[in-house]
This record gives structure tokens, C-alpha cells and sequence, in this order.
């Protein structure tokens, strides 16, 4: 079979089971409006969390490093591409992550399948929430090591299967997401950190969410259940509360020099261009001074959930800025999307395989600088949708 004839018969089947995706075209700046697909919207589906992706400090830094540096670092950070900049905001990110150093990745993926497998190998174990994200599970597979799964959240499958592993394997790697990116919930990590510090297990914590929006100080999850100490490897990422590109590593500086070592994402890769670093780096300092961004991060998500409520409906488990709102099937949920799109409002429906099939939803992401007004709105409007449907 030709190329095409492959791509064909795989699309059909695609579209025969309701899960054909198109990627939507958006005009102007990532911002609480936009126009998308040739129509002005409120957005409430992109990742730009504290509306700093352009904020006039960052893009002033990258287009400032754009002419001192130019567009590209030239290479990979072992060979032409390790700038001083990249140097500078990885000692940034240690600082505010409060770990012992950090190295920069191209994109949290990477971050994940180079961490992962320069962690645990032939003859170890990794023990994986259920829904742990796609970078994980891939992370996982290239590593060699036998995987444990256990049940979503689950503290007492998880000890049983953390004890389990430590009798069975060499070494134990426990991997979590901060806050899980299509239902908005918390792991809980003040149970599940301890138990894995009790069986000798290394933890590593996919923060990609709540890094730089959570906390008293912003450094995610773990700071705000109070466990930052049991977490021995932080993943976060620049692209969503920072509003730049990329990814980090958080953790001790023999870590930092194992993976520039041994992890082939970074090693193999292209460093971080100078304006993506010095965008990274002017939106790490408005975060460490305007906390009030994540604090309004935090009532506008609050007072979402809240004005769904009232019209009884759930957006459970969320207790964070990812608000689902669970419709179950593809068709219906695509319809609600489509229609409250032509009402002004991008909220994204989310089918399988990003979600566990009948579990489509509309994943919701409010901003820092969303309105009262603009919350209340999509709210009622959701709920006259669902009505109608």
C-alpha cells in the first residue's frame, strides 16, 4: 500500500468512531479574546494561565534577545548551544523551584522521555498513576522497565503497589502529574509521598500545570500540600503559566548532571532559542512579583465551578484551574462545542483517546484576567447548551 492509502484507511476509521480531530486556526495574541476559525471568542481553552505570553515585559525580553542573540542557539547544548542565558534561567528556575539546580528541555514531552529512562531500566519498575499523561506512559515504554499502573488517585493500591515493586525490582520510580490535565485535580501526593519515601521509591512529580499557579510562591502541587521535599525530581514546563516555550527539570545537581549525560531528548536536541529563554526568564520574575495573578487564577476558577453548580452542573473532581465538564458522548459533546463557538465562547471538546471513552467533555481553562462578568457568561451559557442538546 502507498502512503496515502495507508493515511486514508486509517483516517476512515478514525472518523467512523467519532475522533477525527482538525486543528482550528487563531488570530492575534494568546489572550482572554481572540479570534478563532474567522470569529471573535472569549477563549477558554489555551494553557496561558497568568496572561503573561504577552505581557509588554516578555515580549520586550524576547525581542530584545532576538536582536542581541538571534533567533536560534546554534546547536545542541553539548556541542554550540549552551548560552549563558540558558545557564542563567536554569539557575532562575532552581532558585524559585527551591531544588539544588535545573536543566532546560525543549518541550515538557521531552522532558519526560529523557528523565524517565535516564532513571529506570532493565530490571526496575516504575509505578504510574492511571492517568498520567501521554509523555509519561511514552517515557515509560522507552525506558525498559517493567510498569506498574495503579488505579487513578488510589492510596491504598498505590502502597500495596509500591511494596509490591520494592520486593520484586532494583529500583522504584514513582511518577505523578501535579494536577491532572483533564479532570483539574490534585494527586494526592501528601499520602502517596511519604509511602514512596517509605519503601526507598524515587518520586518524580510532572508539575506542568501547577507550577507558577499554585502555591504561596507558585512552585506547584507539592508546595501547596506541603510536600516539596519528598519530591525528588520536579518536572514543570515554560509554555503554559509562564506564557514562553520549553521545558525544565528540578532536582539535585548530580541529576542535573546525569541527564545532560544520558538524556537523549536533550542531548540530541537543539537548544532553547535565546528569545524563548529570555521570554522564560522576564515571566519567571513578573510570577515572583505579582502573586495576585495566581490568587485571581484562583477565584476565577473557584467562581466558574461555583456558577455551573448553581445550575447543577458538576465539574468534579477540579479543584483547580482545569474545570471539565463532563458530557460523555463524542457527537453531543462536539455539538456543544461547535455551537457555543458560534456564540462567542472557545471552550474545546475532549474526546478518547485524550479522555477514557464516554467521558467527552469540555475542558475549561480560565485565565488570571478573565472577568466576573466573562466567567458568569460561559457559564450560562454551557448550561443553556446542555439544556438544549
Amino acid at each position: 500500500m502507498s502512503v496515502d492509502e495507508v493515511a486514508a484507511e486509517t483516517l476512515d476509521a478514525i472518523r467512523a468512531r467519532g475522533t477525527w480531530r482538525r486543528m482550528r486556526v487563531l488570530e492575534g495574541a494568546q489572550a482572554p479574546r481572540m479570534v478563532v476559525d474567522g470569529r471573535e471568542v472569549l477563549l477558554f481553552a489555551g494553557s496561558n494561565y497568568l496572561d503573561l505570553a504577552h505581557h509588554p515585559e516578555v515580549t520586550e525580553a524576547s525581542a530584545r534577545a532576538a536582536r542581541d542573540f538571534g533567533c536560534a542557539a546554534g546547536g545542541s547544548r553539548l556541542i554550540t548551544g549552551n548560552l549563558d542565558l540558558h545557564e542563567a534561567l536554569e539557575a532562575e528556575l532552581a532558585e524559585f523551584l527551591g531544588t539544588e539546580a535545573a536543566l532546560a528541555f525543549g518541550t515538557g514531552y521531552m522532558a519526560n522521555v529523557g528523565v524517565i529512562p535516564a532513571l529506570a531500566g532493565h530490571g526496575d519498575v516504575i509505578v504510574s498513576d492511571a492517568l498520567n499523561h501521554a509523555s509519561i506512559i511514552d517515557g515509560c515504554k522507552l525506558s525498559n522497565a517493567a510498569t506498574r499502573v495503579f488505579p487513578h488517585g488510589d492510596v491504598a493500591a498505590f502502597e500495596e503497589t509500591v511494596a509490591s515493586a520494592a520486593r520484586e525490582f532494583r529500583r522504584v520510580l514513582v511518577v505523578l502529574d501535579g494536577v491532572y490535565s483533564m479532570d483539574g485535580d490534585l494527586a494526592p501526593l501528601a499520602k502517596l509521598l511519604p509511602i514512596a519515601r517509605e519503601h526507598g521509591a524515587m518520586t518524580l512529580l510532572d508539575d506542568a500545570h501547577g507550577t507558577t499557579t499554585l502555591g504561596a510562591r507558585g512552585r506547584g502541587a507539592a508546595e501547596v500540600l506541603g510536600v516539596s521535599e519528598l519530591v525528588d525530581v520536579h518536572i514543570g514546563t515554560l509554555g503554559k503559566g509562564l506564557g514562553a516555550f520549553g521545558a525544565f527539570v528540578g532536582g539535585s545537581a548530580v541529576l542535573r548532571e546525569l541527564l545532560v549525560n544520558v538524556a537523549r531528548s536533550f542531548i540530541f536536541s537543539c537548544a532553547l532559542a535565546p528569545p524563548q529563554v529570555e521570554a522564560a526568564r522576564a515571566a519567571l520574575r513578573l510570577v515572583t512579583r505579582e502573586p495576585w495573578r495566581r490568587e485571581q487564577l484562583a477565584l476565577r476558577s473557584a467562581r466558574l465551578r461555583e456558577r455551573l453548580a448553581s445550575h447543577g452542573i458538576s465539574t468534579e473532581p477540579s479543584t483547580t484551574h482545569i474545570v471539565p465538564v463532563v458530557i460523555g458522548e463524542n457527537a453531543r459533546t462536539m455539538a456543544v462545542c461547535e455551537r457555543l463557538l458560534a456564540r462567542g465562547f472557545y471552550a474545546q471538546g475532549i474526546r478518547f483517546p485524550s479522555v477514557p471513552e464516554g467521558t467527552a467533555r469540555l475542558r475549561l481553562t480560565p485565565m488570571a484576567t478573565h472577568t466576573d462578568a466573562e466567567i458568569d457568561s460561559i457559564a450560562d451559557a454551557i448550561a443553556q447548551e446542555l439544556e438544549a442538546a
